[in-house]
């Protein structure tokens, strides 16, 4: 009989935040009770880069009187472990669980340079790395990991138990019901969903966006004022960040899914989408293309080619036969991924091998 795995897992600041990675953590953490587990969420602060780096030694304090047996250090959180464990590993097993490659993707080019340097320096003090996709893996293994340090955890299929109550007639009068799931920050691509968008006709589709609009106060200014011109009037529905029953919701209710993101390591709004039967929209960048095939599930188009995402669109709009076609294949492919639980079962059979169980 296996004893109850006590998991402290490192991450930064509120480990509620709606952004895929921590969404994933969320997930594993409402699993652990059905694998004999249990995560305790340990967060470093908010600081500018990279003072939160200071908290390090409190942090692991933290953890260790929680009774973690072992460590799993979210990569959003590496750089700022690395410098303690400059001094001696550990106490108890560390395991890295990889959302981003080394250096992060939503930073300059000065950070991310010294960031990955942090990274790497943790990673290599890690017992084993868990991935989040096979993407990830590959670019981690073309830098010189080796891939028997690697096992891919991917994020499950199912994004809630069951959805929230039906969100009503999103098309409203018009063709199509167009759904975009997505913090508000660039490298989400928003900015180019809506100038495409705003090339098709005004009857063609109603754009749904669901996200925090919070997250890059900049960003979002630019969105805005891009919303508040003429041809956008009265065609695009900003939801705001909803929990997962609601974005369930919106899935089955929508028609198609386009999310123009120019980074994603996985891309976990795609999977779901597709789980969902909606064909997605897309650059042909990230993880989407292995995810979905331009013209079996979905329409992949080069990054930044505005008039092709627009003629995506229309095209989606004005043909229910192609949508249904689409959708229908992407719900086949996103069935063949594993679901939360089957991911859980992946992830903490992991962390036991490392504490010495496996």
């Amino acid at each position: 009989m296996t004893r109850t795995l006590a998991i402290a897992l490192l991450t930064l600041g509120d480990p509620g935040t709606l952004t895929g990675g921590y969404l994933y953590h969320q997930r594993l953490a409402e699993l652990a009770p059905t694998h004999d587990a249990r995560i305790d969420f340990v967060s470093f602060p908010h600081r500018p880069f990279p003072l939160a780096a200071l908290a390090a030694p409190a942090v692991l304090r933290r953890a260790h009187r929680q009774g973690a047996r072992a460590l799993v250090l979210d990569s959003i959180a590496a750089a700022f472990l690395a410098p303690v464990l400059l001094t001696g590993p550990p106490t108890v097993p560390l395991v890295g669980m990889l959302h981003q490659p080394p250096g992060g993707i939503d930073h300059g080019p000065l950070r991310t340079a010294v960031q990955a340097r942090f990274d790497r320096l943790a990673y290599r003090r890690a017992s084993r790395l868990l991935v989040a996709s096979d993407l990830l893996a590959e670019q981690l293994v073309a830098a010189g990991t080796p891939r028997a340090r690697l096992r891919v955890v991917p994020p499950g299929r199912d994004v809630a138990a069951a959805p929230g109550p039906p969100p009503g007639d999103l098309r409203q009068g018009r063709g199509a019901a167009f759904l975009c799931v997505g913090n508000w920050v660039e490298r989400k691509g928003l900015h180019d969903l809506l100038e495409a968008f705003a090339r098709l006709p005004p009857e063609a589709g109603t754009l749904h966006l669901a996200g925090d609009e919070r997250a890059d106060p900049r960003y979002a200014a630019r969105l805005r004022a891009r919303l508040a011109r003429p041809d956008l009037a009265g065609r695009v529905v900003a939801h705001g960040p909803l929990p997962r029953e609601a974005v369930a919701a919106l899935y089955h209710a929508a028609d198609v899914f386009a999310l123009p993101s120019v980074k994603e390591p996985y891309g976990t709004v795609y999977g779901e989408a597709m789980a969902a039967g909606l064909p997605v929209v897309g650059w042909r960048a990230g993880n989407l293309p292995y995810l979905a095939d331009d013209e079996r599930e979905g329409l992949l188009l080069p990054p930044g080619d505005l008039a092709g995402l627009a003629d995506a669109l229309a095209r989606l709009a004005a043909d229910a036969a192609l949508r249904r076609r689409l959708g229908e294949a992407a719900r086949q492919r996103a069935l063949a991924r594993p679901t939360w639980e089957e991911s859980a079962a992946v992830f903490f059979a992991a962390i036991r091998e490392a504490v010495g169980e496996g």
